[in-house]
């Protein structure tokens, strides 16, 4: 009998949830997987650092904003596939929320662009799946 191919290791991750009056910041994804869908700021932990300095510096690197983040709110599992449907990649995701502090969104690092939404809104954007039901959630709590 052939074994099922290995799953690639997960890679811990990082998501950030950030607020002000009401309205949430999202960036435009620049890069595979999703290349031009919305989505949460976020990205890779490097080594040695926390989650919590994973999500400062990810907020801080892809949309020039901070924020008070908080204990985690959520976590998931987002798997990249190859074109034949293969795993190729695994991510933990650890979900931040917390209020805006200082910046103007200005996109950089792996954000072709970035912007305060209001919750109305995000029906009329193209975002990664389950996200504009997670922002839902959590900005209800």
């Amino acid at each position: 009998m052939s074994r099922p191919p290995a799953l690639p290791p997960l890679v811990p991750g990082v998501s950030i949830l950030c607020h002000r009056n009401g309205d949430v910041l999202l960036i435009r994804r620049g890069k595979a997987p999703y290349a031009g869908f919305w989505s949460l700021p976020g990205g890779k932990a490097e080594a040695g650092e926390s989650l919590l300095q994973a999500a400062q510096r990810e907020l801080l690197e892809e949309t020039g904003v901070t924020a008070l983040l908080g204990e985690p709110v959520d976590a998931l599992i987002i798997e990249s596939r190859k074109e034949d449907g293969a795993i190729r990649a695994r991510f933990h995701l650890t979900v931040f929320m917390g209020a805006y502090v200082s910046g103007e969104p200005i996109a950089g690092d792996d954000a072709a662009e970035a912007c305060f939404m209001p919750l109305s809104g995000l029906d009329n954007l193209e975002m990664t799946p389950g996200t504009a039901e997670r922002i839902r959630k959590l900005m209800a709590c």
